[in-house]
């Protein structure tokens, strides 16, 4: 009895202190960047103050006083929820459609959709740039950041909605339409109640990565449209880069969406591990 004791009492103790040391490492990264954040820029690259040097705000100071963080957050805040909003008002109905009314190109719709996420953005930076400026006048405006946004998370939202709906029975769709309800009236009343937890799986997902987004927000932007991303970018000189600054910048940019995901943990682990993976 005791050898068989003995698997099951290391495990006790084994997988937790596992979890434990594969989260320190992974918040150790975010500790860094907060415990960095409080040392001025000369201290940030000398190793003797690598523990030990007295705490100052003056770089989240500087960041708000003279770096205008506010509007850079402002413009986060308005392209990712708009991002992100548009590409539901756009998945839904696609995620509807494949899901109920499937073809025998469906399979294959999907996964030319999620194959784009596979192209290199490199190789559309140019076009991109010179079509927005030359051509639309629309470079460096919100219109352009909330619509690439949109564009490059929607096969991830269509995936994920798709996946969610399909667990939803046929029938009820069905019913619905012997009842003369309308197709709007069917994702509005029946469909989007039935899969809300989907949908803010969905939702809160492609809002993090609508903020977390810097490639395009970085070179589709200079100063109207720019975004916290823009900002972190420019704590850079030919001199090399200024690690304090950085570091509170970086903070100030990662701590709203790490609150938020702390508080919708629940909906993240759902929206990771079902939707995203079936």
């Amino acid at each position: 009895m005791s050898i068989i004791d003995k698997p099951s009492n290391f495990g006790r103790f084994a997988w937790p202190t596992l979890a434990w040391v594969v989260a320190l490492i992974f918040f150790f990264p975010i500790f860094w960047l907060v415990f960095t954040s409080f040392k001025t820029d000369a201290q940030a690259v000398k190793p003797e103050f690598l523990f030990t040097f007295t705490p100052t705000l003056e770089n989240y100071t500087n960041m708000t006083e003279n770096y205008d963080y506010w509007r850079f957050a402002v413009n986060s805040v308005i392209t990712a929820t708009f991002a992100t909003l548009f590409a539901l008002v756009v998945g839904i109905p696609a995620a509807y459609a494949m899901a109920f009314n499937p073809s025998r190109h469906t399979k294959d719709i999907l996964m030319w959709m999620l194959s784009t996420k596979m192209l290199p953005a490199a190789a559309v930076l140019y076009p991109m740039t010179f079509l927005t400026k030359n051509f639309l006048g629309i470079f460096d405006t919100h219109f352009l950041v909330i619509l690439v946004l949109c564009l490059i998370n929607l096969p991830i939202v269509v995936w994920m909605l798709f996946t969610y709906f399909k667990e939803i029975p046929k029938e009820i769709i069905e019913a619905s339409k012997m009842d003369g309800v309308t197709t709007w009236g069917e994702i509005k009343d029946i469909l989007v109640p039935l899969a809300w937890g989907g949908v803010a799986s969905t939702a809160l997902l492609t809002f993090i990565f609508c903020w977390n987004e810097a490639y395009w927000t970085v070179r589709l932007t200079t100063i109207d449209a720019a975004t916290l991303s823009k900002l972190i970018e420019g704590n850079r000189a030919p001199e090399g880069l200024f690690f304090g600054r950085l570091s509170a910048v970086s903070t100030a940019a990662v701590g709203p969406i790490i609150v938020l995901g702390w508080f919708c943990q629940k909906q993240l682990v759902r929206g990771l591990t079902f939707g995203a993976v079936k």
